[in-house]
């Protein structure tokens, strides 16, 4: 394969390294604010763009928030490649946050008030465990004769993937706007700063073209 490692890491150090990169969260922020800040579309284009991404963070639908993103982002003729660099707002350092906020902003608004009493059937990582069980014992039962029991996974989303869904949804809108209003003026302004780079070297090159132009007048004058 072309892009398979030679020397395949462990699991512990693949863990790691997906939890800190090899260079550095700080690094990895400064390369995405580069490509969002050099995009070639209207800074609201891309500030939507912005938008969408870090609202579809907020939303439960791991694995599927690259297409979540960019569909928001077409609705809303946004930048796309912008609405897929923002979601890595959420990442291993955030995804606690983000889902704590989410959980206890779905359980307010359903009126759960009280939350401890979904212990009764495991931690929030045991729940998640045995939602994924669930769901390859059943779909290997279709094959077999084995029972199907979707117990685990409507427990699952009863206490957290429709909580997270419905709560995700004010502090996604939020951080969204916030992200918009942030980016709008900075991407605007280096936009102009550009533009202004651009239009001086393309004067100064006019400039220079017109002086060798006229040396070359006056030399053929001269002769």
């Amino acid at each position: 394969m072309v892009f398979k490692r030679r020397d395949k890491l462990p699991w512990w150090k693949a863990t790691l390294q997906f939890l800190w990169p090899k260079s550095g969260w700080s690094r990895a922020f400064q390369y995405v604010k580069h490509r969002v800040r050099r995009l070639p579309d209207p800074p609201h284009r891309i500030a939507r763009g912005i938008f969408a991404g870090v609202f579809v963070t907020f939303s439960p639908f791991f694995g599927l928030h690259f297409f979540l993103a960019a569909g928001l982002a077409w609705i809303m003729r946004g930048n796309i490649v912008a609405s897929l660099l923002a979601t890595f707002v959420g990442n291993p350092l955030t995804f606690l946050a983000i889902g704590a906020s989410s959980l206890q902003t779905g359980y307010f608004l359903l009126g759960i008030r009280n939350v401890p009493e979904f212990e009764e059937h495991g931690t929030l990582g045991a729940k998640f465990v045995d939602a994924g069980r669930d769901l390859k014992d059943n779909i290997w039962a279709i094959f077999t004769d084995a029972h199907v029991d979707w117990t685990r996974l409507e427990i699952f989303y009863d206490e957290v993937f429709f909580p997270y869904m419905v709560g995700g949804i004010i502090p996604g809108l939020i951080s969204g706007f916030v992200a918009y209003y942030l980016s709008l003026p900075v991407i605007q302004a280096y936009q102009n700063r550009r533009k202004g780079r651009i239009k001086a070297k393309l004067d100064a090159f006019k400039e220079k073209a017109a002086e060798k132009k006229a040396k070359s007048k006056a030399k053929d004058s001269g002769v």
